[in-house]
Protein backbone atom coordinates (compact mmCIF):
# COMPACT_ATOMS: atom_id res chain seq x y z
CA UNK A 1 0.00 0.00 0.00
CA UNK A 2 1.66 3.28 -0.73
CA UNK A 3 1.32 6.52 1.56
CA UNK A 4 -0.85 7.90 -0.78
CA UNK A 5 -3.63 4.82 -0.47
CA UNK A 6 -5.66 4.70 2.83
CA UNK A 7 -6.49 1.36 2.25
CA UNK A 8 -10.33 -0.28 1.88
CA UNK A 9 -11.13 -0.40 5.39
CA UNK A 10 -10.17 3.44 5.83
CA UNK A 11 -11.79 4.06 2.76
CA UNK A 12 -15.20 2.12 4.38
CA UNK A 13 -15.06 4.19 7.31
CA UNK A 14 -14.04 7.67 5.86
CA UNK A 15 -17.49 7.12 3.38
CA UNK A 16 -19.33 5.85 6.00
CA UNK A 17 -18.71 8.77 8.50
CA UNK A 18 -19.34 10.99 6.11
CA UNK A 19 -22.64 9.68 5.32
CA UNK A 20 -23.29 9.14 9.08
CA UNK A 21 -23.94 5.42 8.50
CA UNK A 22 -23.64 2.52 11.02
CA UNK A 23 -21.59 -0.49 10.01
CA UNK A 24 -22.23 -4.26 11.07
CA UNK A 25 -20.68 -7.44 9.98
CA UNK A 26 -21.15 -11.33 10.40
CA UNK A 27 -18.34 -13.29 10.04
CA UNK A 28 -18.10 -17.02 9.66
CA UNK A 29 -14.97 -17.90 7.28
CA UNK A 30 -12.75 -14.79 8.32
CA UNK A 31 -13.21 -15.49 12.03
CA UNK A 32 -13.02 -11.78 13.33
CA UNK A 33 -10.59 -10.65 10.51
CA UNK A 34 -12.99 -8.54 8.80
CA UNK A 35 -13.99 -6.62 12.04
CA UNK A 36 -10.58 -6.29 12.91
CA UNK A 37 -9.70 -4.10 9.93
CA UNK A 38 -12.43 -1.81 10.22
CA UNK A 39 -11.49 -1.28 14.00
CA UNK A 40 -8.18 -0.62 12.78
CA UNK A 41 -9.03 2.48 11.37
CA UNK A 42 -8.71 5.32 13.81
CA UNK A 43 -12.27 7.00 14.53
CA UNK A 44 -13.83 3.47 13.35
CA UNK A 45 -16.26 3.85 16.36
CA UNK A 46 -18.15 6.48 14.65
CA UNK A 47 -18.88 4.31 11.91
CA UNK A 48 -19.15 1.20 12.78
CA UNK A 49 -21.22 -0.84 15.04
CA UNK A 50 -19.87 -3.72 16.12
CA UNK A 51 -19.81 -8.08 14.26
CA UNK A 52 -21.32 -11.25 15.14
CA UNK A 53 -18.79 -14.70 14.53
CA UNK A 54 -20.90 -17.02 13.70
CA UNK A 55 -18.82 -19.41 12.94
CA UNK A 56 -20.75 -22.48 14.24
CA UNK A 57 -23.49 -23.17 11.89
CA UNK A 58 -26.47 -22.92 14.55
CA UNK A 59 -25.34 -19.55 15.23
CA UNK A 60 -26.31 -18.29 11.94
CA UNK A 61 -30.20 -19.10 12.74
CA UNK A 62 -29.99 -18.27 16.57
CA UNK A 63 -27.87 -15.11 16.60
CA UNK A 64 -28.46 -13.76 13.20
CA UNK A 65 -31.76 -15.09 11.92
CA UNK A 66 -31.02 -17.33 9.31
CA UNK A 67 -33.83 -19.93 8.08
CA UNK A 68 -32.86 -23.14 9.67
CA UNK A 69 -34.84 -25.17 7.19
CA UNK A 70 -32.34 -23.25 4.54
CA UNK A 71 -29.77 -24.56 6.44
CA UNK A 72 -30.49 -27.74 6.93
CA UNK A 73 -31.59 -28.23 2.97
CA UNK A 74 -28.44 -25.72 1.84
CA UNK A 75 -25.88 -25.58 4.32
CA UNK A 76 -24.14 -22.24 5.49
CA UNK A 77 -21.91 -22.02 2.21
CA UNK A 78 -25.04 -20.16 0.30
CA UNK A 79 -26.29 -16.69 -1.56
CA UNK A 80 -29.32 -16.61 0.75
CA UNK A 81 -27.69 -17.92 3.60
CA UNK A 82 -25.28 -14.52 3.44
CA UNK A 83 -27.88 -12.02 2.15
CA UNK A 84 -29.98 -13.19 5.23
CA UNK A 85 -26.54 -13.25 7.22
CA UNK A 86 -25.90 -9.70 6.52
CA UNK A 87 -29.67 -8.97 7.12
CA UNK A 88 -29.70 -10.29 10.24
CA UNK A 89 -27.06 -8.63 11.68
CA UNK A 90 -28.12 -5.18 10.79
CA UNK A 91 -30.77 -5.85 13.60
CA UNK A 92 -28.42 -8.01 15.79
CA UNK A 93 -25.85 -5.07 16.19
CA UNK A 94 -28.66 -2.16 16.31
CA UNK A 95 -27.44 0.68 18.67
CA UNK A 96 -28.28 4.15 19.67
CA UNK A 97 -27.84 6.46 17.03
CA UNK A 98 -25.20 9.69 17.94
CA UNK A 99 -27.70 12.17 18.16
CA UNK A 100 -29.55 9.90 20.63
CA UNK A 101 -26.85 9.15 22.65
CA UNK A 102 -27.64 10.34 26.44
CA UNK A 103 -31.31 10.50 25.55
CA UNK A 104 -33.87 8.50 27.73
CA UNK A 105 -35.26 6.30 27.01
CA UNK A 106 -32.54 5.03 24.28
CA UNK A 107 -34.33 4.18 20.65
CA UNK A 108 -32.03 1.62 19.20
CA UNK A 109 -31.99 1.62 15.40
CA UNK A 110 -30.60 -0.96 13.25
CA UNK A 111 -27.23 -0.45 10.99
CA UNK A 112 -27.49 1.05 8.16
CA UNK A 113 -25.53 -1.89 6.12
CA UNK A 114 -24.58 -5.25 6.74
CA UNK A 115 -21.83 -7.23 5.34
CA UNK A 116 -21.73 -11.18 5.82
CA UNK A 117 -19.05 -13.44 4.64
CA UNK A 118 -19.75 -17.67 4.63
CA UNK A 119 -17.48 -19.78 2.61
CA UNK A 120 -14.92 -23.04 2.96
CA UNK A 121 -11.78 -21.50 3.89
CA UNK A 122 -9.98 -25.49 3.79
CA UNK A 123 -8.26 -26.80 3.15
CA UNK A 124 -10.97 -29.54 2.97
CA UNK A 125 -14.23 -29.17 1.68
CA UNK A 126 -17.35 -28.13 3.40
CA UNK A 127 -18.53 -31.30 5.45
CA UNK A 128 -22.23 -30.98 5.05
CA UNK A 129 -22.09 -30.07 1.00
CA UNK A 130 -18.69 -30.98 -0.56
CA UNK A 131 -18.19 -27.57 -1.57
CA UNK A 132 -14.61 -26.89 -2.66
CA UNK A 133 -12.01 -24.83 -0.16
CA UNK A 134 -12.24 -20.84 -1.77
CA UNK A 135 -16.09 -21.00 -2.22
CA UNK A 136 -17.32 -18.01 -0.82
CA UNK A 137 -20.60 -16.05 -0.30
CA UNK A 138 -20.65 -12.39 0.36
CA UNK A 139 -23.79 -10.76 1.86
CA UNK A 140 -24.59 -6.87 1.62
CA UNK A 141 -27.83 -5.43 2.80
CA UNK A 142 -29.00 -1.64 2.89
CA UNK A 143 -32.02 0.21 2.68
CA UNK A 144 -31.27 -0.73 -1.43
CA UNK A 145 -32.03 -4.34 -0.02
CA UNK A 146 -29.95 -7.99 0.03
CA UNK A 147 -27.51 -9.18 -2.11
CA UNK A 148 -24.79 -11.98 -2.70
CA UNK A 149 -21.42 -12.42 -4.61
CA UNK A 150 -20.12 -15.60 -4.91
CA UNK A 151 -15.81 -15.32 -4.82
CA UNK A 152 -14.01 -18.60 -6.27
CA UNK A 153 -10.82 -18.31 -4.17
CA UNK A 154 -7.37 -19.79 -4.51
CA UNK A 155 -4.68 -20.14 -2.68
CA UNK A 156 -3.91 -21.22 1.75
CA UNK A 157 -6.33 -21.28 4.16
CA UNK A 158 -4.87 -17.75 5.13
CA UNK A 159 -4.83 -16.50 1.42
CA UNK A 160 -8.53 -17.71 1.42
CA UNK A 161 -9.30 -15.46 4.34
CA UNK A 162 -7.46 -12.57 3.53
CA UNK A 163 -9.13 -12.72 0.18
CA UNK A 164 -12.59 -12.53 1.45
CA UNK A 165 -11.91 -9.67 3.82
CA UNK A 166 -10.22 -7.48 0.84
CA UNK A 167 -13.76 -8.47 -1.24
CA UNK A 168 -16.59 -7.79 0.90
CA UNK A 169 -14.36 -4.19 2.16
CA UNK A 170 -14.54 -3.73 -1.47
CA UNK A 171 -18.15 -5.02 -2.09
CA UNK A 172 -18.95 -2.93 1.68
CA UNK A 173 -17.35 0.51 -0.54
CA UNK A 174 -19.26 -0.21 -3.44
CA UNK A 175 -22.28 -0.32 -1.70
CA UNK A 176 -21.36 3.10 0.12
CA UNK A 177 -20.67 4.91 -2.91
CA UNK A 178 -24.24 3.83 -4.04
CA UNK A 179 -25.84 5.04 -1.59
CA UNK A 180 -27.04 8.91 -2.02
Amino acid sequence: MSGDDPGLAAQVIRLATDRRARIAVAESLTGGLLAAELVSVPGASIAFSGGVVAYDTALKRTLLGVDGGLLAERGPVDAEVARQMARGVRQACAAPRAEAAGSDPVELSEADFGVATTGVAGPDPDPQTGQPAGTVWLGISSSRGSRAVELHLGGTRAQIRASSVEAALTALLDELTLQT
